[in-house]
């Protein structure tokens, strides 16, 4: 981020819905294939975090954590997260890296996901190899474990803002709607072959003899998708680099015509669109020398800048804001200890239990069932995202985000008061219609209000008011890190339940409430583009 260059010498960049000079410039469209290129992130994602959904529990578990620090675990990464997210948001609308805004930040996170899953699939094994002293050997088993799973969690839960901006930035409204539906289509592909790995019996197969254990089985199947898929996504669609306008005329630093704002910033997006822009310059040239920077212009942001910006964003991204919070903290009491749920519960298992006892194994046999259950959460997920194309014409985006709501609401409360095997499984389906809904339906209304707050920007006078220096990165943070705030209210509000309740089945009751309650605020609070 770059600062003032004296004291009148101020850098600025293109903001949200500033003006430019040949008006509204829409994005090329983009072609199928690079849409899917571009979802493979989220495929390669969500593989991770099933891995991760399926055998975290287990393995903190395995290793000795006591139970006590049962949830707690999953408080760490959230509360880091929450407090970075918007400040990462804000630092990549004004990055200004050759290969562009967004995808420097998403291959470090991509980086630090690769750390975190080798940390904590391989951190017993690795200690039990170097480490002799059973004292010694079970602190540094857990140390690294936990070191592991924070870090792979912040990063997975971090790196969806910048994803998401990042096809808000280079994609037309048309693609960025295709671009979520793809989104969501391939997380629920990602999803249901990460489970489906994860339910193999890997022990008795060649692959798990020759690798050691199941856990090194799957940290192999995980970097070599984690790997691929983002190397696919990061080659998908170019970005053009945000340039600094403050000190030459735009003639002198574009003289092929790219895309300027008022003030002689050029506008981020693709590259095709620095390509395409106006060819006439004589025009934003002379706008230049008679306009000085004003409110429409984005100086590079403050911490105390970023936090106006985000307590005075308008009413109906709050409103959103609280509903995803609502709606991803119903998701997560219920997915994050699911199959700790049918290895407890539905199968009466006792995971604390000698790694040779009857108990034990019979709570092993739930968390594969479990895990059966989540992939058809995910290929139910895939299912319904195609269908939601065709639902969207007929009932809207109000009627699809009511509908995800209410149906987990169901589905989980019957899957609480009746645990049984055959009957959650089937209401596994349920999931996938959340799931779906949460990834699609409020970052394509934050997609809707940008388009409006662009046309209403159009019309506006110049020195109108400004857009108090939010950008895409910024309302994509502030949406997405209600994921980390929900983390934080399961995993410190969750573990005083169980222990309360003496069972896990509080878990998935208390998701069915929070998620029902999320239906009437969808209904009553959220604000839905005509």
């Amino acid at each position: 981020m770059s600062g003032s260059n004296g004291p009148t010498d101020t850098h600025t960049y293109q903001s949200l819905a500033e003006d430019c000079p040949f008006g509204s410039v829409e994005q090329p469209k983009r072609s199928t294939g690079r849409l899917v290129m571009h979802s493979m992130a989220m495929f390669g994602r969500e593989f991770c975090y099933a891995v991760e959904a399926a055998y975290v529990t287990p393995v903190l578990l395995s290793v000795g954590l006591p139970k006590s620090l049962y949830s707690m675990v999953w408080l760490l990464s959230p509360i880091l997260g929450f407090l970075l997210q918007p400040v990462v948001g804000s630092a990549s609308d004004h990055c200004r890296a050759r290969w562009g805004r967004r995808r420097p930040y998403i291959l470090t996170l991509a980086i630090m996901m690769l750390l975190g899953m080798a940390l904590y699939l391989n951190g017993d094994a690795v200690v039990s190899a170097l480490v002799a002293n059973p004292r010694q050997k079970l602190i540094w088993a857990i140390s690294i474990t936990m070191v592991g799973v924070v870090l792979f969690d912040f990063s997975a839960d971090f790196i969806d803002g910048p994803i998401k901006a990042y096809l808000f930035d280079v994609c037309s409204h048309q693609d960025k709607e295709k671009g979520l539906h793809y989104h969501a289509l391939f997380t629920g592909f990602g999803g249901a072959l990460g489970y489906i790995l994860g339910a193999i019996d890997w022990v008795h197969l060649d692959l798990g003899r020759l690798l050691g254990t199941e856990f090194q089985v799957m940290f192999f199947f995980s970097a070599l998708v984690l790997i691929l898929c983002f190397i696919t996504h990061l080659c998908s669609i170019p970005e053009a680099p945000l340039r600094d306008g403050a000190t030459d005329p735009p003639s002198q630093q574009d003289p092929q015509g790219s895309s300027l704002s008022a003030n002689g910033t050029h506008e981020y997006g693709s590259i095709e669109k620095v390509k395409n822009g106006g060819a006439d310059t004589e025009q934003p040239v002379q706008e230049w020398k008679n306009k000085k920077p004003s409110g429409q212009s984005q100086r590079t942001m403050s911490m105390k800048s970023l936090l106006r910006a985000l307590v005075n964003m308008p009413s109906h991204y709050r409103c959103l804001c609280v509903s995803h919070l609502i709606g991803w903290t119903a998701f997560l009491s219920n997915m994050l200890f699911f199959t700790d749920f049918m290895g407890q519960i539905v199968y009466h298992g006792d995971p604390y239990g000698a790694h040779n006892s009857t108990e034990f194994l019979i709570y092993e046999r739930g968390v594969e069932v479990g895990c059966w259950g989540l992939c058809i959460n995910s290929v139910f997920s895939s299912v319904y995202s195609y269908f939601q194309k065709a639902m969207v014409s007929y009932i809207g985006l109000k009627g699809l985000y009511f509908m995800g709501y209410l149906l987990f609401g169901l589905g989980t409360g019957f899957i609480g008061l009746f645990p049984n095997v055959y009957s959650t499984l089937v209401l596994c389906s349920m999931f996938g219609v959340m799931s779906s809904t949460l990834y699609t339906v409020p970052f394509n209304l934050i997609a809707e209000y940008h388009r409006e707050e662009e046309k209403e920007k159009g019309q506006e006078a110049p020195g109108g008011p400004d857009n108090q220096g939010r950008g895409k990165g910024v309302d994509c943070a502030a949406l997405t890190c209600m994921v980390q705030l929900a983390q934080i209210l399961v995993g410190g509000g969750l573990g005083f339940l169980v222990n309360m309740a003496g069972s896990v089945v509080v878990v998935v009751i208390t998701a069915s409430a929070v998620a029902l309650i999320g239906c009437c605020f969808v209904a009553l609070f959220v604000r839905y583009v005509d």
